[in-house]
């Protein structure tokens, strides 16, 4: 029989973990050998408890992660089901924050909102702000019209003059695109606007884009095809950003996501969610 973590001892254990995380830092801040700044403010772990609320930026356009429902009006998705988990258990509501992507990196270092919904690693990223532990694995594909797609076969084949590629600006498939296909004429697009859009509207031969939104792009616009090739580039993970000096929040999100992935919640929101086939 497959054995899982008791909720109430797992529980138990992080507020353990991070109570002496807290003791330390406060210990740290008093001692009078660090005057840097780490007593200047409290955790963010510790504000949102007390606050009742989890504010989260989201771009809600990164379908099936982080979207709007058509029917409701409401975000919906993986990351959704995620962050919400993540508010019941700590006992708090969700506040969501919209932004995008350009956006999205500044607006936790500015402490517009306390943690995002999934982004890719990215080093450029990871200088101004922290991740967590990964929530779920992505690859890169490319997407092109279905009428077209006769007319791509292969990465190298899209790497060639004349070849109109869309990709996101902030997105990591920005500097992908241009790294993948530095032969072809590169069109950034700017949120609202996204890049497989300039495919459907004729704009661009070719978007980039994850293998996880692409599975549903295919499926939502029965025009759009993903180019056969070899297989996903660029294989990645995605996690939520934190604060890049709030160690405590890390930790503790940290915890919670190792819990849920023994405790096969995290499985089921793949399977809920991440259908790539």
């Amino acid at each position: 029989m497959k054995k899982y973590i008791n909720r109430k001892t797992a529980l138990a254990a992080a507020v353990s973990v991070i109570a002496l995380v807290l003791a330390v830092s406060c210990s740290q801040g008093s001692s009078g050998s660090d005057n840097s700044g780490s007593n200047k403010e409290r955790s963010a772990l510790q504000v949102i408890l007390e606050r009742g609320t989890i504010r989260v930026g989201t771009t809600g356009d990164f379908n099936p992660m982080s979207f709007k429902d058509s029917t409701t009006g409401e975000y919906a998705g993986y990351d959704i089901d995620l962050v919400k988990q993540l508010a019941s258990d700590m006992g708090v509501k969700v506040e969501w924050v919209a932004t995008d992507w350009k956006n999205l990196v500044t607006g936790i270092a500015s402490g517009k909102y306390d943690i995002t919904t999934g982004a890719s690693y990215n080093m450029g990223r990871a200088r101004t702000a922290g991740y967590t532990l990964p929530v779920v694995d992505v690859g890169t594909v490319p997407l092109t019209l279905k009428k077209n797609a006769g007319s791509f076969i292969g990465w190298d084949s899209i790497n060639r003059k004349g070849v109109k590629v869309a990709a996101t600006l902030g997105t990591v498939f920005e500097e992908q695109a241009r790294n993948l296909f530095p032969e072809a004429e590169i069109r950034i697009v700017e949120a609202l606007a996204r890049d497989y859009q300039e495919l459907l509207a004729g704009r661009a031969d070719i978007s980039v884009t994850s293998n996880i939104e692409a599975s549903q792009l295919i499926k939502t616009y029965k025009e759009l095809a993903i180019v056969e090739v070899d297989g996903p580039r660029y294989g990645n993970a995605i996690g939520l950003l934190v604060p890049q000096d709030d160690q405590v929040l890390k930790n503790y999100i940290d915890v919670w996501i190792m819990m849920k992935e023994k405790s096969g919640f995290i499985q089921s929101l793949k399977d809920k969610w991440l259908s790539l086939k």
